[in-house]
């Protein structure tokens, strides 16, 4: 049975004691800091505050790393919450954007409650709101642009954290305003997991790592977006497994640009249409010679190694392939690439590929890519073409990058488990470092030969 709804709003004696109940910080910091100083004297309580203020001061200047990691988030939290995210403040904000509900008994205003502040970097903070009765995280998403603009910040992204709470990735401003240097080429093969692969930064400060074995990657951006940064930083970070032939590169470039410095290190390299066609073909044919041999030995699992290696496909400029080429030439790459898409990450044939247009005329087999970056894009809709239904709206909103140079290599990925947007910027690879990794993959002496990694 249902409890009648009263025309009285709670006291707000009550009120008071259920705030002071839920933040006793508030109440106990100051309180404490009375007791010390009645207790133990002012000057001894002075010189207690004062020496843990020299103490922070002290780690903040000689280990940044684990103050950075430790003890900032939590400072900045503490001051966010009481600073920027106070009370009247975000009510305002909130009724600005109509995203409160009105009690139709009392008239009393009912606002998101903020439960937890995180800000793991000092430009991003990341908010858990328990909502109340009537809303739901999609009245958020329609209303993303009217609160990044209340709240005076760059960005917001939302998510439905569980039923009652949706959390908000507030971005107050650009995190990525320095150039990411180029990945290190370990040397040993051993240092390499195919798992997890460096090739940039995320928007919280911390590695942003993809996938090469198991996994397809579609990366979409315009002209002068920095796809190539992605493939180029990947490679640099799996460089001794390349020089071991524990990876081998198949590399169709009809671009004919950056890609080229890497033909003679590729297993195979194709440039005009005909020799893509036929390079992908070969490429389908060897995973088809996989099966068969896992088939007749009953595994189940790649382990990477010379006789069994992972094979790479990198695809430039799709498009140019799929949708602008011969009729013929294209019906058969579709083909043989949804072949890839669909059976080759048990064999360890995977395959990356670069499009401007990520539309499904474009790129007919865009669907079967298990890794989606969206880079720079010239129309809102690309964005949900690459990252999926409603990703613009949750806050990937990569047709509003700028275009210019300094932005090269800034996208946004999906989180595999909540579905939020993430912003990301790849490293940058120049000529140099580029001609470095060909030299390095034809100078290096041989590792052990043998990597083992289970798909």
């Amino acid at each position: 049975m249902n409890t009648p709804q009263s025309k009285r709003a709670m006291g707000r004696e009550i009120k008071a004691a259920v705030w002071t109940a839920r933040h006793p910080g508030a109440i106990l910091t100051p309180g404490a800091a009375v007791t010390a100083g009645l207790e133990l004297g002012w000057t001894t309580t002075g010189g207690i505050v004062g020496g843990t203020a020299a103490a922070l001061c002290g780690w903040y200047r000689a280990h940044p790393d684990t103050f950075d990691a430790y003890a900032a988030p939590r400072m900045r939290a503490w001051r966010r919450r009481w600073s920027v995210y106070l009370g009247p403040r975000w009510h305002a904000a909130l009724r600005a954007c109509d995203l409160y509900t009105i009690h139709r008994k009392t008239g009393e205003e009912r606002f998101p409650r903020i439960i937890r502040v995180r800000s793991y970097s000092p430009t991003v903070d990341t908010l858990w709101l328990k909502i109340p009765a009537g809303q739901h995280a999609r009245q958020f998403e329609a209303r993303l642009p009217e609160l990044t603009e209340a709240l005076r910040v760059e960005r917001i992204a939302v998510e439905r954290v569980k039923p009652g709470v949706i959390g908000l990735v507030i971005e107050r401003a650009e995190p990525f305003t320095e150039t990411i240097d180029a990945p290190e080429m370990p040397y040993e093969a051993d240092a390499v997991d195919l798992k997890s692969v460096y090739v940039g930064e995320t928007e919280y400060g911390h590695d942003w790592r993809l996938p090469v074995l198991g996994q397809h990657t579609f990366i979409a951006g315009a002209t002068g977006a920095g796809k190539n940064s992605i493939v180029m930083s990947q490679l640099r970070a799996i460089a001794p497994l390349i020089r071991d032939g524990l990876v081998r590169l198949w590399l169709c470039d009809p671009k004919q640009m950056e890609f080229a410095k890497l033909a003679s290190i590729a297993y195979r390299y194709a440039a005009t249409e005909d020799e893509c066609s036929g390079l992908v073909d070969e490429f389908v044919d060897d995973l088809r010679s996989v099966q068969r041999t896992f088939a007749d030995n009953g595994k189940r699992k790649i382990t990477v190694s010379r006789e069994t290696p992972l094979n790479l496909l990198i695809v430039d400029e799709i498009g140019a392939l799929l949708a602008y080429g011969d009729g013929s030439i294209a019906r058969n790459l579709r083909k043989q690439l949804a072949i890839v898409g669909s059976q080759g990450r048990a064999t360890g044939h995977t395959m990356t590929a670069l499009v401007q247009e990520p539309t499904k005329d474009t790129v007919p087999v865009r669907e079967l890519f298990t890794t989606r970056i969206c880079l720079r894009v010239t129309a809102a809709a690309h964005v949900d073409m690459v990252l999926g239904e409603n990703a613009r709206l949750r806050g990937a909103i990569a047709d509003e990058i700028p275009n210019h140079e300094g932005t090269a290599g800034i996208g946004y990925v999906i989180r595999e488990r909540t579905r939020v947007p993430l912003r990301v910027r790849a490293a940058y690879v120049n000529d140099t470092e580029i001609d470095q990794l060909v030299t390095f993959v034809h100078t290096g002496r041989q590792g052990s030969g043998h990597l083992t990694v289970v798909a």
